[in-house]
């Protein structure tokens, strides 16, 4: 292990590990540049194969309704539309047809009956940019609408205008990453107090994100990888985050062993050596649970899985040759104006975490209660969340046109125009699921079937909007109408029937993926800590602390931001996150305690394992907790309430969960915390190993022999 840990900080291979770095960023730049050009934004994309709204969209192809989305225009005067205002419409629906991507032809103008609005739907194609060609679409005809309006209302909702607005929201992952850096040097700056330390830690993160987007972008381009801008800006604050937190073990500890060396070179091959274990124990763990990601049906899961886990592993790689390489490179002055000198003394340990220890040990019973009691009341809160989904105009923060448009829409025109279920059926049974579909109570009106190759495809225009709670019950209604008729080989399909989908298979996701995540996270401690009871004892732990972040979030959502509701993949994904992470730094904590019981028994293991390791993870959590954060400056509900919810139950699990729950549980717990292993079978173990000749007492990561 210390030739190993030598490597990648050797007096040569320092500068080795900086040239193949340099040398791999270059093609990597290149690669990330491109990762746009496989992202799949569509939601039919994301649904797996055997889903019937997905069905529809194969069978469709042939009529041309597979590859385009409507785009509904909506032009209003409040005091009532003039002749000349009729004109500019018809005038803009023909100009309409000349943009690029436009297909067909528009239908209307349709002017609403209390005659102050207007609609066209015009019919965009998906070309090979996808949602970016949507959005170039959309904007043209903006300025078309736009240009001689004389106080005429312009909007443009539907499908087409909802992805337009989302591309412009996801336009700020740029802004995502600034603020990401932003807040990961202000937390490292007040952690190391030095204005240079925390730019190495930055570009090495900086140099992981840009070589993960271009490892996914090849898997997607080449095994088939489903990835989109959601897997996007997840990954960059994941990345930031998880690899800070790595440094900052490193980094910590490379400091201690600085004033224990003259030679840097041997001071980072230890720390490496002493910290390293943990690091990778700690990333392994995270990586795992992601990739358990892999056996959701929802595409867009399924490929967020993966993607993240190459996301942490490249982390890990960086920090651990990168990084160190470059903290070798730069000498000791790069902690100025606090250079850490050989033989000089370190800030002594303790300080707030040996008081809160103090504190915890007096009862520890009484205190593992009440806060389990407090997170339990905490968690109550998660009754009342709404993850069932969120409309179309309901998934943004602000008012986009799309929004605004979709609601001068509904009081002008039939809630569900312009974006209708689409039907397939075969040719022989064409008019009796007509017939079916016209008496399902949501459907306002119905379609003459298109009729091709043995194939027919229908329209049905929805009473409620699309999104709507009272749409998805339509789409179930009608599936049950028509598969009386047609059998199997009538299929319901459209934009609500994709979003029923998607809560279908996102709610079958939680179901399977939560309980392996627990199963396999639980192995692996139990591997690591060598007992049974400890393991049990720590997932507990996380699951309450995820179900009090949850429960919180929900109260917060509803009563401070007042947003609609949640996606369906919100819990799972906040889950697999919140455990993975909470894990984490239990991991960095216990082992610690572990190897303290080894030498001193379970009481002391406890109080100095915290004492050694509060500081750090205290740090390591606020980076984390704040990268999250971040994803807050997207006007995006689902990036906002994913960030919050993750951000809070980062802090509550690093505050409150591993400091005092998990110390409490220990201390009260005792040697039985390591039943059945070798500390439990140990009686009062430190007695029995601690005077044995040549044991070498190994701190944890970051921290310094005592």
């Amino acid at each position: 292990m210390r030739k190993t840990a030598a490597l990648p900080c050797g007096r040569v291979a320092k500068w080795v590990a900086l040239a193949l770095w340099a040398v791999l960023l270059v093609p990597a730049v290149l690669l990330a540049g491109r990762l746009g050009d496989v992202e799949e934004n569509d939601n039919s994309a994301w649904l797996p194969g055997n889903a019937e709204s997905t069905g529809v969209v194969e069978r469709a192809e042939g009529f041309g309704l597979a590859d385009a989305l409507p785009a509904i225009v909506v032009y209003d005067r409040p005091e009532g539309l003039t002749p000349a205002d009729l004109a500019k419409v018809r005038a803009d629906a023909e100009a309409f047809k000349g943009i690029e991507n436009v297909v067909g032809q528009p239908e209307g103008p349709v002017e609403a009956q209390d005659g102050k609005a207007v609609q066209t739907v015009v019919r965009i194609r998906k070309d090979r940019t996808g949602w970016e060609g949507i959005g170039k679409a959309v904007d043209a005809m903006s300025r078309v609408g736009e240009a001689n309006a004389d106080g005429l209302g312009f909007h443009v909702t539907g499908p087409a205008g909802q992805a337009s607005d989302s591309i412009k929201a996801f336009g700020g992952g740029g802004g995502l990453t600034v603020i990401t850096s932003v807040v990961v040097v202000l937390i490292l700056l007040v952690t190391y107090r030095s204005p240079v330390l925390p730019l190495l830690p930055l570009l090495t993160a900086g140099g992981a994100l840009v070589t993960s987007e271009a490892v996914i972008y090849l898997l997607a381009k080449h095994a088939g990888l489903t990835v989109n801008k959601q897997t996007g800006f997840i990954l960059t604050v994941l990345v930031f985050g998880a690899a800070t937190d790595y440094a900052l073990l490193l980094v910590s500890r490379y400091r201690e062993e600085l004033r224990r060396h003259e030679d840097r070179h041997e001071a980072m091959a230890e720390a490496l050596r002493r910290s390293g274990p943990a690091i990778v124990a700690s990333a392994a763990t995270v990586a795992v649970s992601l990739m358990l990601l892999m056996l959701a049906t929802l595409n867009s899961t399924k490929g967020l899985g993966p993607a993240c886990a190459v996301g942490i592993l490249v982390g890990l790689l960086a920090m651990v040759t990168l990084l160190p390489a470059l903290l070798v490179i730069c000498d000791r002055w790069v902690f100025w104006p606090v250079r850490p000198s050989y033989g000089s003394a370190g800030a002594a340990e303790g300080g707030v975490w040996t008081r809160v220890g103090t504190a915890v040990s007096g009862r520890p019973r009484i205190v593992w209660i009440g806060t389990a009691l407090v997170l339990g009341a905490m968690a109550a809160g998660v009754f009342g969340l709404k993850a069932d989904g969120l409309s179309a105009t309901d998934q943004f923060t602000g008012r986009p046109q799309t929004v605004v448009g979709e609601e001068i829409q509904s009081r002008h025109f039939p809630a569900g125009s312009g974006d209708p279920v689409v039907v397939v059926a075969r040719a022989a049974s064409a008019e009796q699921v007509r017939a079916a579909l016209s008496g399902v109570p949501g459907i306002a009106g119905v379609s003459t079937p298109m009729v091709k190759d043995g194939e027919a495809v229908m329209l049905g225009e929805l009473k409620d909007a699309p999104g709507s709670t009272a749409a998805m019950r339509t789409v179930g209604q009608a599936r049950a109408a028509v598969h009386r008729i047609g059998g199997a080989d009538a299929q319901v399909g459209g934009n609500a029937a994709v979003v029923l989908d998607t809560q279908d298979a996102a709610a079958r996701d939680s179901r399977v993926i939560i309980p392996v995540v627990l199963v396999v996270v639980f192995l692996i401690l139990a591997l690591l800590l060598r007992a049974v009871v400890a393991p049990l004892l720590l997932m507990a732990t996380v699951v309450l602390s995820f179900g009090a972040a949850l429960g919180v979030s929900s109260l917060v959502f509803d009563h401070v931001f007042h947003f609609a509701g949640a996606e369906a993949s919100f819990p799972l994904l906040t889950f697999v996150f919140l455990v993975a992470l909470g894990i984490d730094y239990n991991i960095f904590l216990v082992t610690r305690v572990r190897e303290e019981a080894l030498l001193h028994g379970t009481r002391r293991g406890a109080l100095t394992g915290l004492s050694a390791t509060g500081g750090v993870i205290t740090s390591a959590g606020l980076v984390l907790a704040g990268t999250f954060a971040a994803m807050a400056s997207l006007p995006l509900v689902f990036a906002a309430e994913l960030g919050f919810a993750v951000a809070f139950g980062v802090l509550l699990d690093t505050v409150v969960v591993r400091s005092v729950l998990v110390t409490a549980l220990t201390l009260d717990a005792g040697r039985w915390m390591w039943w059945p292993g070798r500390l439990f079978r140990q009686q009062d173990g430190h007695r029995s190993v601690a005077g044995r000749p040549g044991l070498e007492r190994v701190p944890a990561a970051g921290h310094p022999a005592r």
